[in-house]
């Protein structure tokens, strides 16, 4: 009975390592979106698919016809916002030290606007995913494209050897 068992092993690994193959290339892009790292610097962004990704081959058994992109999917944002804002209570304003393309948002207008935009999931389905209600989704996304939008600040220049404090 054993060699079944291998056998069934054998399957998940390889099925697993193909969906990763085809899948981890757009996942690891939505989590370094998240997490504003530029994609050549992005540890955190890695941590965080590795996370995603062992919780998805974990429960790859149980998946029974689901769309695995779509749990690893929701893994990555539910594990960055519970990192991003639930546990250190309150919405904080964190930025990336080298600064990728999202870094000037908060947390949540990152994670809402990357499903929103990037991963194209429906406002209904990103308030169900965030528990929020579709209202505030709605308002954090068009705060997070209107500060898109807006051209970012400029330091103003030193004057008598004394630089400006950015605000």
């Amino acid at each position: 009975m054993r060699p079944r068992h291998t056998s069934r092993d054998d399957l998940r690994a390889r099925e697993f390592e193909a969906y990763v193959a085809g899948a981890g290339g757009r996942l690891l892009h939505t989590a370094t979106l998240l997490t504003a790292e530029p994609h050549a610097a992005n540890p955190r962004a890695r941590r965080l698919l590795t996370l995603a990704l062992a919780h998805t081959y974990a429960g790859w058994d149980r998946l029974h016809g689901e769309d695995p992109y779509d749990h690893t999917r929701q893994y990555l944002a539910t594990r960055f916002a519970g990192g991003a804002w639930h546990r250190r209570g309150g919405l904080l304003r964190l930025h990336a030290r080298t600064g990728g393309p999202l870094a000037r948002l908060t947390p949540q207008e990152r994670l809402v606007l990357v499903l929103r935009l990037h991963e194209g999931v429906a406002e209904e389905q990103t308030a169900a995913l965030l528990g929020l209600p579709a209202e505030r989704v709605r308002s954090v996304f068009n705060r997070a494209m209107a500060a898109m939008l807006r051209p970012p600040s400029k330091a103003a220049p030193a004057v008598g050897g004394v630089e400006a404090v950015p605000s």
